[in-house]
């Protein structure tokens, strides 16, 4: 269930520029050097950084600085075609494969390295509440997560499934109202858990 008031991003704004840089980096197989570099090279080549750039300056700005936050909600909306409110929680590394059709709204908390395949809504159903996404979720696209629910770390969201009710961790949900299908698969040495071998649920639209 959604929880208290939205918490305060831990960091400055360089130190999460450059972590983002980093996360997203590694998530597309490349080795980043902590530094200045690191975040010219990937806000150069990714969307889904410069998404992420403007919204840390919007959570810097937030009671801060008045209608900064508003003014770049606009301008990432009129670029990149992606929705995400003013009370919203990013975790670091944050990647939107797909911008355009994304929404995320009201108080939602999405955690570390959340992969959305794009024309996802992140929102609540009757007014009741927000989602909490914990981390290393993949969402599936034209998924939809909606309500006060918690989906759990390594969870994936099939495509097109409509989330209703909590997800286990490392479960794989699919279907309207989503229901579990199966779990995620885990590396022999436990470094790592993937979706299964042909599971085409985590698939960019």
């Amino acid at each position: 269930m959604t929880g208290p008031a939205t918490p305060k991003p831990e960091g400055g704004l360089f130190s999460r520029l450059l972590t983002d840089a980093v996360e997203l980096t590694r998530a597309n197989g490349g080795e980043a050097s902590p530094g200045p570099k690191a975040i010219l090279s990937v806000a150069a080549s990714q969307d889904s950084y410069r998404v992420l750039l403007l919204n840390r300056v919007r959570e810097a700005a937030r009671g801060r600085v008045p209608g900064v936050n508003h003014a770049l909600r606009m301008v990432q909306t009129a670029l990149f075609g992606i929705e995400i409110g003013k009370d919203v929680t990013l975790g670091r590394g944050v990647n939107f494969t797909h911008t355009l059709g994304i929404v995320i709204g009201g108080d939602a908390r999405i955690g570390d390295r959340v992969k959305f395949m794009g024309n996802n809504t992140v929102g609540t159903a009757k007014d009741n509440g927000y989602p909490i996404i914990e981390d290393d979720v993949i969402v599936g696209c034209g998924a939809r997560i909606l309500g006060p629910v918690r989906v759990g770390a390594r969870a994936v969201i099939g495509a097109n499934a409509v989330v209703l009710s909590d997800v286990e961790p490392d479960t794989v949900v699919s279907g309207i109202p989503a229901r579990p299908h199966k779990k995620r698969a885990e590396r022999a040495d436990g470094a790592e858990r993937a979706a299964p071998a042909g599971d085409e649920r985590g698939k960019a639209c």
